[in-house]
């Protein structure tokens, strides 16, 4: 994939928010366990960043996908992952299903302001008894008349204590497993809605994750995103969008780990020479560059047969495991090789190490990517 000059000029913008206005406050927010979402998504706003690939006529930027790609490299230069990881919620989690399937009463009154970052938003899957198996949801949305009434619980939603409106997935039929689902925009003012609990986590504290509850919710039928009984369908299109975002931003920030380590080892000295002079840290270091260097180059491949308008499912899949096995190689190493230091909360390793444990679980573990690679070869089919 060949970038212009437009996409460096983006990608300069985007760097100087992260450098300006991310970077310096991520120890706070870090220490708070929260950021301010809509002080940081305005500042993005700003920027056209939050609705690159959407219609202008709802305010979007209409690009294409290869900026989305170079927004996810700059977000994963960020000093934490937290934050990224919030933000590629907004512009890639939430927001993508109401983009492609919402009414335009819809996306004049939410899509709209998310890009504006005056709102924020969440994606509402996940359950106490039901993560990765989508088709195990139980939340329930039960027309009555022009309305839905919802009751259920959501766990692990990102953004959840900050968030304006929610893209539900929800049963509204008895059809069990993947059939009878549908995806309904749920605004948190709403009465019958609440945040549960907020979640302490091993990592990612600036971003807040809630437990989400649904005490007969109600909100108008005409909320629903895209065609009733099919929400299962749109919700696995839009998780191609979670994974590749994700997998973008997981390779700028091995990178910069990598980066970092080495000049580390370069600056620190035993027994007599700088640590990198030894030629085992040198290889390691190396063979981690490679493989950083072969993810860099697929997830551009992706991008390119995104934009192409081929079929990603296999190859989001592909890289949202890749980057999360590959990231955890690097964190550990990265850790291992600042000795003493890497293990201490002072230094940004422990950090690291804490936070990108999560890629490989978060958006579909890697068992699942697993799984889904694995039917893709017609293994495991009855």
């Amino acid at each position: 994939m060949k970038l212009s000059e437009e996409h460096e000029q983006f990608r300069k913008a985007v760097r100087q928010v992260v450098e300006n206005d991310i970077n310096p406050h991520v120890d706070q927010w870090e220490d708070a366990k929260i950021f301010p979402a809509k002080q940081v998504f305005t500042k993005l706003a700003q920027i056209g960043a939050l609705g690159l690939e959407y219609d202008p006529e709802f305010g979007g930027q209409g690009a294409d996908h290869s900026y989305t790609l170079v927004l996810g490299e700059e977000l994963g230069r960020i000093d934490c992952a937290g934050v990224p990881m919030a933000i590629a919620v907004q512009v890639g989690m939430a927001t993508p299903a109401l983009a492609r399937f919402g009414t335009s009463e819809l996306k004049k009154a939410y899509l709209e302001p998310a890009m504006r970052g005056e709102m924020v938003a969440a994606i509402g899957v996940s359950e106490p008894d039901a993560g990765s198996d989508v088709a195990g949801i139980r939340t329930k949305a039960v027309r009555d008349g022009d309305d839905w009434v919802i009751t259920g619980r959501k766990m692990w939603i990102t953004n959840g204590t900050q968030a304006d409106w929610i893209c539900l997935l929800a049963r509204t039929s008895d059809e069990g497993g993947y059939a009878g689902m549908s995806q309904i925009l749920v605004p948190t003012a709403t009465p019958g809605f609440s945040v549960g609990r907020k979640i302490e986590k091993m990592g990612n504290w600036s971003s807040d994750t809630a437990e989400l509850v649904f005490d007969e919710v109600r909100v108008p039928v005409s909320n629903t995103i895209g065609e009733v009984g099919r929400g299962f369908q749109q919700q696995m299109a839009q998780f191609q969008d979670e994974r590749l975002i994700g997998a973008y931003m997981a390779v700028a920030s091995m990178r910069k780990a990598l980066d970092k380590t080495k000049d580390y080892l370069q600056q620190r000295d035993a027994f007599g020479k700088p640590l990198l002079a030894n030629q085992y840290l040198q290889y390691r270091l190396a063979e981690l560059y490679a493989d950083v260097d072969v993810l860099e180059a697929f997830c551009r491949t992706c991008a390119q047969t995104y934009l192409d308008g081929g079929d990603v499912t296999r190859m989001a899949t592909v890289a949202k495991l890749k980057a999360g096995r590959v990231q955890r190689e690097v964190a550990d190493a990265c850790v291992q090789f600042h000795g003493g230091m890497g293990y201490a909360e002072e230094m940004w390793p422990a950090r690291y190490f804490r936070d990108t444990r999560l890629t490989s679980i978060g958006g579909g573990a890697d068992e699942v990517m697993l799984r889904v690679i694995a039917l893709l070869e017609g293994m495991g089919k009855k």
